[in-house]
């Protein structure tokens, strides 16, 4: 009856993460750190764990002399966002 929940995204800071790249496509590291609140650390961590799945894609370049790192959600990304919000409404609907 219910279906099961995808783990990865359902930690609070890797779907906060999802849900802003979900609305922006594409977003600074660092802008996603203020969104969030989170430490850079764990924020790398989480970032690194969604790349690794292939929900998002990590651009690291320097612009202006300064590191500059670039989150840009998937195609794999967007789906299983939709599925897993799906999947909130399946339970939500009990």
């Amino acid at each position: 009856m219910f279906k099961e929940l995808d783990p990865i995204l359902h930690s609070q800071l890797r779907l906060a993460v999802m849900s802003l790249l979900i609305s922006v496509k594409e977003a600074e590291f660092t802008f996603i750190k203020e969104k969030t609140n989170a430490t850079a650390g764990n924020l790398s961590v989480q970032v690194q764990k969604l790349k690794e799945v292939g929900y998002i894609d990590v651009i690291k370049q320097f612009k202006d002399n300064y590191p500059q790192t670039t989150c840009k959600i998937t195609t794999v990304g967007v789906e299983a966002f939709e599925n897993y919000v799906k999947a909130l409404q399946e339970y939500l609907k009990v």
